[in-house]
């Protein structure tokens, strides 16, 4: 099932003139752009004698095409994945069993996504995060983060709000009010949602002047992708009407290595960049050394190798909802 999903595997601005390689569920990737400025995703393997195509180069074309270059034997592969040159011998019209399947690639949320399906067979959409076409809402992207641990251990760290007081103490939550208060869990269109969550938290966002309870709201967009939407006590923030959702997003590098972003909306059109990722850098590398401890670090999908509490609910959730989705790359059965 994950090899029909979307996955992020790069941030946009990176991918300039010449490929690169990255990793996704496994398997080598190599991205490059055309002289349109589109991203294209194929696997990263020549299909002459196997070399890297990522160590390659882009060639531009007298016709403004662009083209891309084997390192080994400089065989040239136009943007269908089709060999169009072969250097060796300079009359050969190559045909079309000398050519490479090409992934779909699409950008969205400043990132390049990659779906391992051939690209006129990619069914599934880009997951939705609704915030980002809210247009009163600033939007910021925090990340990359390389994390040792499978993908679906980030998301249900995410949608976990037991830990706060410890492992966020003094900002999202403090030891001495560590309660969850009962919530809703249902199933939403693609995935869970909880709604209904408080946590009283010391800072709960960049523009904080009080401790305050929060309200959260919690959706599961995808198997690998999740967002959460909070509203703190208008009393304790400094921004008139403030309100903030984040999308995590996450590349599934192989089953216990993932690459994760933050995608910020809020309503603060004032702070720098840096500032709002710094906030968000801080909580998420408080995060990051307790899930990269946690053993296994594959997430066990039956709910019998963990033992559970009412505040778990909707980790509970989240884990049935991969199980009746067919995941298997990064979970333990």
């Amino acid at each position: 099932m994950q090899e029909q999903l979307w996955h992020p595997v790069v941030s946009s601005y990176i991918l300039q003139d010449q490929p690169l390689a990255v990793q996704l569920l496994g398997q080598r990737v190599v991205l490059w752009r055309d002289g349109q400025g589109s991203a294209h995703a194929w696997p990263d393997r020549c299909p002459h004698r196997g070399a890297q195509l990522s160590l390659g180069r882009v060639l531009r074309t007298d016709d403004c095409g662009h083209r891309l270059e084997c390192p080994y034997h400089g065989w040239q592969f136009d943007a269908r994945g089709q060999c169009v040159r072969v250097p060796a011998v300079h009359s050969f019209e190559p045909p079309s069993s000398h050519a490479l399947q090409p992934y779909a690639a699409h950008e969205a949320y400043g990132l390049v996504w990659v779906n391992l399906q051939p690209a006129q067979a990619a069914a599934h959409a880009v997951p939705h995060f609704a915030a980002e076409h809210d247009p009163a809402l600033r939007k910021v992207l925090c990340g990359p983060y390389d994390v040792a641990t499978s993908a679906p251990r980030i998301v249900e760290n995410f949608l976990d709000m037991a830990h706060f007081g410890f492992v966020h103490e003094g900002w999202l939550g403090v030891r001495e009010q560590p309660e969850v208060a009962d919530y809703v869990v249902e199933r939403a269109a693609h995935g869970v949602r909880a709604s209904q969550c408080k946590a009283w938290q010391p800072q709960s966002n960049v523009h904080s002047t009080a401790p305050a309870e929060v309200t959260y709201d919690y959706e599961v967009l995808a198997p690998y992708t999740a967002a959460l939407s909070k509203v703190p006590d208008a009393h304790s923030v400094a921004v008139q009407g403030f309100r903030e959702s984040i999308a995590l997003f996450i590349g599934p590098m192989e089953p216990t290595r993932s690459r994760v972003w933050f995608r910020l909306a809020m309503l603060d059109w004032h702070s720098s960049d840096e500032h709002l990722q710094a906030f968000q850098h801080t909580i998420f590398t408080q995060d990051q050394p307790v899930l990269e401890s946690q053993q296994p670090q594959l997430l066990p999908l039956n709910l019998a190798h963990e033992v559970h509490c009412a505040a778990d609910k909707l980790s509970s959730a989240y884990r049935r909802y991969l199980r009746e989705q067919h995941i298997t790359f990064g979970v333990q059965p």
